[in-house]
């Protein structure tokens, strides 16, 4: 049965196991066992960037391309539900509409993208996408009658995902079931299907024939292989898994902005999430998004609470000042690196 689920690419590592068990169960549970805003908005992140990651994982793990526009599918996702529940109003109906749309566009761009530019070198494609995501961020931020500019767009989202909707009228072991709660759980069935789907893909015969272009794409292409055929169905697959995650993080935030889903630092955010887990493993990215979304949320805390341990040693206690987290997370990224080269996941499978 899970080997069916799993579509036989099992995780091969007992540790692995062990630690995607921990992440599903702390997801299932988290709105019980982690009570608090910071907390619920963490895991509903990681449930929204483990698609995401996942996606990209699909397009540069898998298949070799090295794309800077993934977070415009992103954006078109969230653009979507936004502008369709202010102009059509609160309702699933909106939502529905909306995402049609956007996964309609995400398909029309991403085919149009790889028919167009991936016969090109890959350093090329990189930089014309790096453009074409800059575009189009600068210019969701000019559409003001359309995305709201720069300020972004607030939306009413259907009212049982509203928090002022009540599932039960007693709350259940503490914790008062109202619409974020909903909210979380319609977010938790949506990624692990999408993600499932994603782990089917690649260890499908399409999938197969991805790693193999991946490899040597002259080599796939002589034994029969229209690797541009392929390459532009993974970049269309990872643009839509992409739109759909973005559809997700519009729904929890009920608000989405340039800087929300456009910029350039979740792009790079994306690369490092991806590098920590171990790309082309599908596995890496619940990994990499839930180490490094916990550091990014916590660090702070942990180093003001060293720093406040240290206040008698002055030098060390601005060393580890909560203004230099950056510092330290780059750090963690290096060693990450050094010591796990192929990411958590590939050093745990070669074990």
């Amino acid at each position: 049965m899970l080997r069916a689920i799993l579509s036989n690419d099992l995780p091969r590592s007992r540790i692995l196991a062990a630690l995607l068990i921990v992440v599903l169960v702390g997801l299932i549970i988290a709105p019980f066992a982690f009570p608090g805003a910071q907390a619920l908005a963490l895991a509903a992140k990681i449930l929204v960037f483990v698609v995401l990651v996942a996606s990209y994982d699909l397009l540069m793990g898998y298949t070799g391309i090295a794309s800077f526009a993934h977070t415009m599918f992103f954006g078109i996702g969230a653009y979507g539900v936004a502008i369709a529940s202010v102009r059509i109003g609160p309702g699933w109906s909106a939502v529905i509409v909306g995402t049609c749309i956007a996964l309609v566009l995400s398909f029309i761009l991403s085919t149009a993208i790889g028919l167009v530019t991936l016969r090109i070198r890959a350093m090329y494609y990189s930089m014309i996408t790096l453009a074409l995501a800059a575009a189009v961020q600068t210019l969701a931020g000019k559409l003001n009658s359309l995305t709201g500019g720069g300020d972004g767009l607030n939306f009413r989202l259907p009212q049982v995902l509203s928090p002022s909707f009540k599932l039960l009228a007693e709350p259940v072991f503490g914790v008062q079931l109202n619409g974020r709660i909903v909210t979380y759980y319609l977010l938790f069935i949506c990624s692990l299907l999408l993600f499932l789907a994603m782990v089917r893909i690649v260890n499908s015969t399409f999938g197969r024939a991805l790693q193999a272009i991946r490899e040597n794409d002259f080599r796939a292409e002589a034994i029969g292989f229209r690797v541009v055929v392929y390459r532009t169905a993974s970049n269309a697959l990872a643009a839509i898994f992409a739109t759909m995650a973005g559809v997700m993080f519009a729904l929890w935030l009920g608000y989405n902005g340039p800087g929300t889903t456009l910029s350039f630092e979740i792009m790079v955010n994306i690369l490092l999430m991806l590098v920590i887990g171990g790309m082309g493993t599908m596995y890496g990215a619940v990994i990499g998004v839930t180490l490094f979304l916990i550091a990014e949320s916590y660090l702070r805390g942990l180093l003001q609470w060293v720093a406040n341990s240290m206040h008698e040693t002055s030098i060390l206690a601005g060393l580890f000042s909560p203004d230099r987290w950056l510092l330290w997370l780059g750090l963690m990224f290096v060693l990450s690196i050094y010591f796990f080269p192929n990411g958590i996941v590939g050093r745990l499978r070669a074990n």
